[in-house]
Formats: structure tokens, sequence, C-alpha cells
């Protein structure tokens, strides 16, 4: 006898959580024997339209959850709880060339995930990281649209050597963070210490940041649109002399002029400074069926900064697709296509070098914009253009187009084997133009027009073949990877500048009669590598992880080209011993060890080689013949910087996995460091790179993860990381090195020294101003006041190395609602306030700041700024004067979100949407007086850090966003 039951159509709803009451956000829910279903949205919540009849079931299923299946039976609403699954307990974290599950990592690795992306806008990769995990400083060394960011992991390693971590996206490595779009990345994951990093060998050196982008999640195909639009400005001005203030200071320091001609009042900070505008656009399909996975996305960024004629402009295309062809074998690509242009703004230069942030506070407010003619003013007493002419002046622009993707076949063959290849590429084409016009400013004329092209091109690829091991006998539980890298880049450059144009009409090199400059090169890098790793562990308790790597580059000698990466790890889950058992407060807890060694390659190509130069010409017989010169000396045993890491950790859950802690402490010790190091003059060089030098980094990291509160309506997480991490330089050759030149005249600012961390800055001692004189004094290396200290009375004055940085998240949701508070700080850092040189020194006619005022002027004045002293830099050296705690603690971002209804979605047709609205960089806590207490004039620099010399700042945000899914 048969049953038969009659379909009818109806909708099912309901709400996913764990077994502690969290919701589950991207859980697929399925009608079995169907495509029809859809994913948990962030509140766990699902809902959708099916034919459902006496027999019809639904299945979830989720990375790390036991799949549930529940019969439909009549009901609509169906709430189901999922338990975490004993095989694949706790998170997934992608490591080197594989995954693994948390609770078997033995090194030390942070994951930053999906959801912590999703709770704010990024525009690029470093703000995703900035703050979430510790040991990973991200250094916002300037505000720039254009500027990006620099990662260091664990301190600096390097003294010439980069200290920049290796990016994989997807198992394609690459150095332009850039061009990659956030909304694209899935999950982040660092590998922090050599023992997760030594997979990766000569590029591990400074740590790696695996980028994985997404996948399709859900049988039913999910589009869905994000959209936002921002408002920025600069969050500070610095208060500078009134034309009133500025003409009395140039009489004081003998400059007259006929003050009639100059009676504007101009504000330069308001004319440079303005609002910012930023609009993003994302749209995205992805979904899954028949064997297939697949993601496509298109993005749209456009941001004009706060600082007058920056721009950034960024098209993103994103393909990923995996193909089950069948049991034995998957194929797959991940494709990315980047458009992007940029205009950059000057920064870290003075007004007469065009330097636009110090123009805007020293061009004074006595003159205007344009003279009658149209060009830009000038100093009334020298011809330093105001700032508006470095903006506006100058026609220039970067353009860019990025290929970066890879095609990998996998097959598996005898139960336990799997046989990858994957062939990777990164090819980019870069154009910079700029246009002088020979009219409208003062340099333009001087050079009658100026133009310049330059053209970069770069193509790299990577070709891997790995075969992998898996197998479980019991307890036991193997994993074996075994496999050959092969890496090559190729660079060619070209550049011309002509000059001499007869008028504006063409802007390109070819409107111009005279060629300045001409040049055109070629290099080219290749890496061969042979991996391998093992994985074990028995009962789930004692796990070992152990890997090599030999690696050989082209950088180095033949007789040093290869270089030998082991490292070791092993963890004891402690929680797993019988003892432990009953303690129900206890869900797990780890103990890990690891060490290892990892390489550094980051060098100038064929730097081993003794180099020919060109430009050498001869006169012979009254006519310049072409010559060559011997440009660097030969150096055969050039090897590899070694960098020597042990790790310990511990890792504790506790309380059904709310609270969860991450301690670790660390030494790493790189020796044979590369460095350009000072040669005999008989040799005929000054310098050349040679294996010379160690540099120790040591440290502690704390991170804890806290579920406060979980209630029906109300949900409190918390995330907190801190690290501290002391640098030194072990061993040099050289006894003291001066870097960080900064202007006037004034020498070097940063100093590299044995026995010393790197970042150190280096002066004279300020001792105060004379009454009698107004002129200020220092103190030498006795202790004795003296108005003209020598160059060895100079000292360390500062430490830009910070105690300690921390970031602080809060989550908070109540019901629809949802609110972030994201709080990151640096505390102990010293910052050489350089702009305070250029506002406070009164050398010559640029305007100055409030602060002189102060100023000394007569005899008997007690003051604590020197008198003006025009065409002298005795009274504004470097010196403890200009020294600043640049300590912060800064709100980086809030964000307050509101998640429709499943009520609303079904009256819309909708899977999700949410309204948004984020404050970035809202408050800033600090005691530095200059714009920005994050920046650093000299970039991403290993040796010279803490220096503000008229930097870009970092800006004030409010962005209003949209995200529709369906």
């Amino acid at each position: 006898m048969s049953l038969y039951s009659f379909s009818q159509k109806i909708t099912l709803k309901g709400k996913v959580t764990d077994d502690s009451g969290q919701p589950i956000p991207g859980v697929s829910v399925i009608l079995k024997g169907t495509a029809n279903g859809v994913s948990s949205d962030f509140d766990g919540f699902y809902q959708f339209d099916a034919e459902v009849n006496s027999q019809s079931v639904l299945v979830y299923s989720y990375i790390g959850m036991t799949t549930i299946e529940e019969n439909v039976n009549g009901r609509t609403t169906i709430n189901v709880t999922m338990q975490e699954n004993a095989e694949t307990l706790d998170e997934i974290i992608v490591v080197g060339y594989g995954a693994q599950q948390k609770k078997d990592v033995t090194g030390a690795v942070a994951l930053v995930n999906s959801e912590s992306f999703e709770q704010r806008t990024n525009a690029q990769l470093g703000s995703l990281i900035q703050g979430q995990a510790a040991g990973v400083e991200v250094l916002a060394n300037s505000g720039k649209p254009s500027e990006g960011m620099r990662i260091r992991i664990r301190g600096t390693n390097s003294i010439t050597s980069g200290s920049e971590p290796l990016y994989v996206v997807d198992g394609v490595p690459t150095t332009d963070t850039r061009s990659i779009n956030p909304s694209d990345i899935d999950a982040i994951s660092v590998l922090k210490d050599a023992s997760s990093a030594a997979i990766y060998g000569a590029q591990g050196a400074n740590g790696v940041v695996l980028i994985t982008t997404k996948r399709g999640t859900t049988e039913k195909t999910k589009i869905s649109i994000d959209t936002y639009a921002g408002i920025a400005q600069v969050w500070n001005t610095l208060p500078v002399l009134n034309g009133e203030q500025y003409r009395d200071l140039m009489t004081e320091m003998g400059q007259n002029t006929n003050w009639d001609l100059y009676q504007e009042n101009t504000d330069w900070q308001q004319e440079v400074f303005q609002k910012g505008y930023t609009q993003n656009y994302q749209l995205a399909m992805s979904g899954k069926s028949n064997g297939t996975n697949y993601y496509v996305s298109a993005g749209y960024l456009n941001q004009e900064g706060a600082v007058r004629s920056s721009e950034l402009e960024r098209y993103n295309f994103k393909v990923n697709i995996d193909q089950k062809v069948n049991d034995w074998l998957k194929i797959g690509s991940r494709i990315a296509y980047t458009q992007y242009r940029d205009v950059d703004v000057k920064d870290n230069a003075n007004v007469n070098s065009g330097g636009v942030l110090l123009g805007a506070l020293t061009t004074p407010s006595v003159i205007g914009i344009y003279n009658e003619d149209g060009t830009f003013t000038s100093n009334p007493f020298q011809n330093w253009e105001n700032p508006i002419a470095a903006t506006d002046g100058l026609d220039r622009e970067f353009n860019s187009q990025r290929l970066l993707g890879n095609l990998y076949f996998e097959f598996k063959f005898l139960k336990d084997f799997t046989f990858k290849t994957n062939l990777g590429i990164d090819n980019a084409h870069g154009v910079y133009d700029s246009f002088l016009d020979p009219f409208r400013t003062g340099f333009g004329r001087s050079l009658s027009g100026q133009s310049i092209n330059n053209t970069n091109k770069s193509s790299y690829y990577i070709f891997e073949n790995t075969l992998t091991y898996n197998k479980t006998i019991n307890d036991h539980k193997f994993d074996a990877l075994a496999g050959y890298v092969q890496q090559k880049n190729k660079w060619e450059n070209s550049s011309i500048e002509t000059r001499n144009f007869a008028s504006a009409s063409i802007p390109t090199p070819n409107g111009g009669s005279e060629i300045f400059s001409a040049s055109a090169d070629k290099s080219e890098k290749a890496n061969s590598s042979f991996i391998s790793r093992l994985n074990y562990s028995y009962a789930d308790k004692y796990l070992i992880t152990a890997n090599f790597r030999a690696d050989g580059s082209s950088v180095f000698g033949p007789e040093q080209r290869w270089g030998y990466f082991p490292s070791f790890s092993g963890g004891w889950r402690i929680s797993q011993e019988p003892f432990l058992n009953d303690v129900k407060a206890i869900s797990d807890i780890k103990i890990r060890a690891g060490w290892g060694i990892v390489g550094n390659d980051q060098i100038a190509n064929y730097s081993y080689l003794g180099r020919v130069g060109s430009g050498a010409n001869y006169p012979i017989g009254g006519v310049a013949q072409p010559g060559t010169f011997p440009s660097s000396i030969e150096n055969l045993k050039l090897k590899w910087e070694e960098s020597n890491q042990t790790n310990i950790g511990l890792d504790v859950s506790l309380l059904s996995s709310r609270i969860n802690l991450t301690v670790d402490a660390y030494v790493k010790r790189t020796k044979d460091l590369l460095y350009n190091a000072p040669l005999p003059t008989a040799t005929g060089f000054e310098s050349a790179i040679q294996n010379i030098g160690e540099v120790e980094n040591k440290g502690v990291e704390f991170t804890l993860n806290t579920i406060n509160i979980d209630s029906e309506d109300f949900r409190w997480t918390t995330n907190f990381n801190l690290a501290l991490n002391r640098n030194k330089i072990t061993k040099l050759v050289d006894s003291d090195v001066f870097q960080g030149s900064i202007a006037g005249g004034r020498g070097e600012a940063s100093l590299i020294r044995e026995g010393e961390p790197l970042g150190i800055l280096f002066g004279y001692r300020y001792g105060g101003v004379d009454p009698q004189t107004g002129n200020a004094f220092y103190l030498d290396n006795d202790g004795n006041s003296t108005f003209t200290p020598s160059a060895d009375d100079r000292t360390i004055i500062g430490d830009a190395n910070a105690d300690f940085t921390y970031g602080f998240t809060n989550i908070l949701d109540y019901k629809n609602f949802s609110l972030l508070i994201f709080l990151q700080g640096s505390q102990g850092n010293d910052m050489l306030n350089a702009t305070r040189i250029e506002t406070e020194g009164m050398t010559d006619p640029k305007n100055q700041s409030l602060a002189v005022l102060n100023r000394w002027r007569n005899p008997g004045d007690i003051a604590d700024i020197p008198r003006s002293s025009f065409g002298s830099a005795d009274n504004s050296r470097i010196s403890t004067r200009f020294i600043e705690d640049a300590s912060y603690l800064r709100v980086k971002a809030v964000t307050l979100s509101y998640s429709f209804s499943q009520d609303v979605l079904k009256r819309l047709k909708l899977d999700g949407l949410k309204l948004y609205a984020t404050g970035e960089n809202l408050l800033t806590f600090t005691d530095y007086s200059g714009f920005d207490p994050e920046v650093n004039a000299f970039g991403g620099s290993n040796t010279v850090r803490g220096i503000d010399f008229g930097t870009y700042p970092q800006t004030r945000t409010a962005i209003f966003g949209l995200n529709i899914s369906f």
C-alpha cells in the first residue's frame, strides 16, 4: 500500500543558533533533493518559500558544525541548534599550502575573518588588520588616499633589506596591496612566527599575510549590492600668525617691504584643506550547484582627499570559480583585474621645495592666491610660491592596470593522496605623467615648461606542484606535504623628461624641444624552492608540526645561492587529559612551542655582481665619447639574511568558549644582515652590500575574546589585544650611522647604533633660552651649557618605538540594531615634530606658528622660545625642544547599523537589507601638538621613524552605507 501526499507552497523560516544560543550566520538551509534554499543572515535568521509535502526535509550545513536534517511535518517556523563537529572543532585557519583546524595549530597564527570586515567599511587591506591582531602593527604613515599602509609583524627585522611581510592572495604572492578590493576578502591569516612561516622560507622572514577571497556558500544564487558614501575632513589645524603679527616679526628680523602691496587675509590651511568625498559601489553574485562554486564581483571606489587635488579611483573585477569534475579531479581559478588611478600631493617638504602642508603653514596670509596675470603669488621676500601652485600648478596622474590570478588542478588518487598543480601570475603596468606649463608657476617659467613620462612594467609567475598525504589510523593522524615551487619576476622601466615648451597646448614630452633626461632599464629575478611539511597528532591532544624549505635566489652569489629553512613546533591540549575531563568551565587549553629559521632576499637584483655603470663620458679630441665605469664591487659570497625565532604560546578557552585567551612570547634574532657597509677607500668604492650585523626582536602578545552578554535580544562581545616588542641592534660593523636628513642643513635626525633599537632619534639636549641674549643654549656631553655645541655633543633624544600597542573592539547587538566601537592606540613612542622647526625657527621669511608670540624680544625676558635669528639655524637645532610624546588613543571606528526584520524582507522579496553609519577617526586623545601622531615623513623606512615634517594627516570621516542581498 502506498501513501501519497499533496504538496503545498508555504514560507519556511526560523533561526539557527549554537549550543550557547549564539546565532550562526551563513548556515546553508536547503530543501533536501532540490536547489531551493537560502543562508542564514547575520542574526541567524532564514526565510524562503518552498513546495513541501509530508516527506519534505530541511538540511542545515555549516563548516565546523554537524549537519542537521529536520522534517518539516507541516511546520512553518523551524528553529535549530547546531553542535560543533568533534572532527572539525573550531575555526578553519588557512596556513601555508593548506588549512588547519584552530585546535591543531601549533604556531603563532592570527585570524581576521569576514565577520570583522562586515562591521565597518574599508578602502584598503591594512585597515582590515589594524588593531585586530596582536603583534601586527599597521603603520599609517600618511593620510593620503594613495598612500596605502605598511605592516610590521613583531617589529622591524632588517636595516637595508625589506621588512614588509609576504602577502599571498589565493596562493599567489604579491607586494602591491593598494589594488586589492577589501570587499572580496573572506579571511586573513597572519603567520607571525617562524614555525608557521618557514614553509615560505626565503620570503617569510617578516611574517606572512595569507588572504583568502570569497566563494559561493548557498545552492541558491545570491546577489549582493553594497554601497556607501562618505565625507572626510582634517581633524586638526594649527594656529599661525595673522598678517599683522607676521609684519611685526619680519620688521623685527630686518625685513622691510611696501606692505601696502600686501593687504590680503588668506587662510592657507582653509585653502589647502577641503571636504573630501568617498563613494564606493560593490556588486557580487555567488552560489554553488552541481559541483560548481562561483563568486563574481565588480567594484568601484572614488576618493577625493581632504587636501586639495589629492584623488584616488579604483575599478575592481573578480571571478572565483571551482569545479568538481568528478570524484578525483577538481579545477579552479581566481582572477582579479584592477584599474587604478591616483593624484598625489607632495608632503614631507618645505614650501620652497613644493611641500603643500608646510606651505599651508608657512605662507604669509598677506598675499592672495593669484596675481593679476593668473600666475601664482609668492612670498613677499622670496620666490617661494604659495601652496596652491603645488596643488593646482602641476598636472600629474598615475595610472595602472593589474591582473592577479591563478589556475589550479587538484587530483586525488590512491584514497589518501592529493596532487595539486598551481600556476599564478601578477602582471602590472603603471604610467606616471606630469606637466608643468611654462607660464603659471615660477618653477615652470624657469624651465620653460616640463613634461615627464615614467612607465613601469612588471610581470611575475609562480608555478607550484605539491603532493599531500592524509591518513588516520586509530588515534594517529598524519598529514604530509612535499612540493616544488618556481618563481620569476621581470621588470621594465623607462623615463623621459623634456623641457623648453613653446606653449601649454601639448603637455606630453614630444611638446618640449629639449630632452633633459631619458633612461630605460630591465631586470629580472628568479627563485626555486623545495618544500615539505609533516603534521602529526595523537589522540587529538599531542601535536607536532615540522617544516623544511630549501630556497635558491638569483640575487645571491653562486657560492651561497641556496638557503635552508627548517622549523619545528609542538602542542599539548591539556584539556584533553583525563584529569581535566570533569572541569566543566574549561573548554580547551593548549600549550604551544615552536622554533624555526626564515630568510630574507629583499635587496636589489644583481647585488652580488661587480656591475658596470654608464654615463661616464670621456672627452676625446674635444668630443664627448660614451664611457662606462665600475659601479659596484663583486661579492660572490653574498647570502641570505636569516631570522631565527622561538615562540611559546598558550591558548585558553573557558565557559563554553565564551572567554578565549591567547598569550605568546617570542625571541627573534636576525643575523647576516644585508647591510650596505663601508669599504676601505683603497678598494675604490665607498660601500657595498655585505652580510654584516644582527638585530633582535623580543616581545609578548595578548589577545582576549569574550562574549560578555548573550541573551535573546542582546549580545555583547569584546576583542582586546596588546603587544609589547623590544627591538635592538646587537651587532653592527659601523659605530654610528646617521640618517633622516631634514631641511635647513640641520643634519640627520636618526641614529643607527649597536646596542640601541632601530628608530632612535638623535640630536642636541636643549637647555633653554638665555635671558640676556635670547639665544638657545644646549648641554654638552659634560652637562655644561653652550651656545655652540659640537657635533660630538649630539646624543639620543627620543625613541620612535612604542612601549606597547593595543586594539579594543566592542560589538553590541540589540534586536535588529548593531553597534561597533573600535579603539586603537600606541603608548610610549616619541615623535620629532620637525614641522615646528620650520614654524618656530624664525630663520627666514616664512610665516610662523602662534607659539612664536612668546619668543624672547628684550634682555631680561624669560621665555621658552628663543629670539628670531634670520639666516642662522643655531636657535632651532634638532634637539629635545622638538621631541614630543606621540602616544595616542584613537576612536578608530564607530558603526551603527540596522538590519531589517524578516517580515519586511519578505514584503520586499529580499534576503537581507542593512543600513549603517560609520565614523572613522572620530576622536584622538593625545598630547602631540602636530597634525597627526601616527604619521612618519620617511614612510615605511626600517631605520628612520618618528619624524613629522609637514606630513599629510589622517582624516575624520563620516560614512553612510547600504547592503542589499537577494
